[in-house]
């Protein structure tokens, strides 16, 4: 797994990077469905066991604390019923190999000291499987709702994110960063075998930039291949420059029938072309066909290992 540290990784996981889009085919992640309330725990538990059965590198929550308008199908609805971090902490017991990933933790709504050590503890739960998917947020009315500054939501992921990093390889005080500060008392635990990787999502530049500090692996949203590809050479480029490697990524969807397996495979190929390391897929609500979906993209690109062979 590659971050910004020259720590080794001492366990193998799904997503073991490659990194910035090296040998290997593109991984096919899974982005499990989170919203319905009347979705059973064990229903979530037992596609992430299938997905990992079927080939899958990894599975994938969302995250909204508390939406302006109901959880359901994007764009008109929020993913994230089930908190993330809790609930991959039950999919680390259900599991054995695929990567557990939060796409996107809002991070700037979490208390940074308390990030840092779940995300610490669920990596030693999984036995290192764990990455720690992050963004920004976008909707004023859930920080509004928490009592946190919308404006500056960058800056605190930032310092949230250098002072995972910095707990997460065994440093601690003192330590001040405007924010949060503790003397030489302080002590972290359980830290884990290697840093928690991130993931950053985003398009801007900020997250960009974000992504090139803390390495490890980029997600676009709504991006064409094309627009994909622009960004992914301007991450290669910082990399060439002594960033830290960047495996650059995407997640799609494909949640009816409005769409053949066919067309499917076919978007899956031109983002492996555009160089995408790993491509998230959500196959749409789970009562309406969400497992049939999974297991026909699974078949139609050969997943194998948590690569596409097909």
């Amino acid at each position: 797994m590659t971050t910004n540290t020259s720590t080794e990784t001492k366990t193998k996981t799904s997503t073991d990077t490659d990194s910035g889009g090296g040998a290997g085919r593109m991984r096919l992640h899974v982005v499990l469905p989170s919203e319905s309330g009347a979705m059973a725990a064990g229903e979530l538990a037992a596609l992430a066991r299938e997905a990992e059965e079927l080939g899958y590198a990894g599975v994938w929550l969302p995250d909204h604390l508390l939406p302006p308008g109901p959880y359901g199908r994007p764009p008109e609805g929020y993913g994230g019923v089930y908190e993330a971090l809790t609930t991959l902490s039950y999919l680390a017991g259900v599991t054995e190999r695929v990567t557990l990933g939060t796409s996107v933790l809002i991070v700037p709504l979490r208390e940074p000291l308390l990030l840092a050590r779940q995300s610490a503890t669920l990596a030693r739960l999984s036995g290192d499987r764990f990455v720690l998917g992050v963004g920004v947020g976008w909707q004023p009315y859930e920080f509004a709702a928490a009592g946190a500054e919308f404006r500056d939501r960058g800056a605190r992921t930032d310092r949230a994110l250098r002072l995972v990093r910095r707990l997460h390889t065994g440093a601690g005080g003192p330590y001040d960063d405007g924010a949060v500060a503790f003397d030489g008392r302080a002590v972290f635990e359980p830290v884990p075998d290697v840093p928690v990787p991130f993931l950053i999502g985003g398009n801007s530049d900020a997250a960009l930039r974000r992504a090139a500090e803390f390495g490890g692996y980029w997600q676009g949203v709504g991006l064409t291949p094309e627009q994909f590809a622009e960004r992914k050479a301007w991450l290669d480029r910082r990399a060439g420059e002594g960033s830290a490697p960047v495996a650059a990524g995407t997640r799609i969807g494909w949640d009816g029938p409005d769409r053949t397996l066919t067309e499917v495979t076919a978007e899956v190929a031109a983002w492996e072309a555009a160089g995408a390391a790993d491509l998230g897929v959500w196959f749409g609500s789970v009562h309406d066909g969400f497992a049939d979906r999974m297991r026909s993209l699974a078949e139609g690109t050969g997943v194998s290992g948590g690569r596409v062979s097909g």
